[in-house]
């Protein structure tokens, strides 16, 4: 009978370590990286910001609409 009752508190035991193991590996799991960032740029011709994918580059500069790519920077 003792032998029985040492071999359940044995597995108790084991099972209590191993879920407070798993706990602590769960809270190390870093956070998800923000769905949807995207960088922002600059228009070259009005300074309006808005996201890369949005903007039309051109010559390595960014622009808001087709007509202020025409329209080309205030510098150039």
């Amino acid at each position: 009978m003792a032998k029985i009752l040492l071999v359940v508190l044995g597995l108790l035991l084991a099972y209590w370590i191993l879920k407070s193991y798993r706990k602590r590996v769960d809270r190390r799991e870093p956070p998800p990286p923000a769905a949807g960032a995207e960088d922002m740029v600059c228009c070259a011709q009005c300074g309006v910001h808005l996201p890369r994918s949005e903007s039309i580059t051109a010559r390595g500069k960014f622009y808001c609409s087709a007509e202020h790519q025409r329209l080309g920077s205030p510098t150039d």
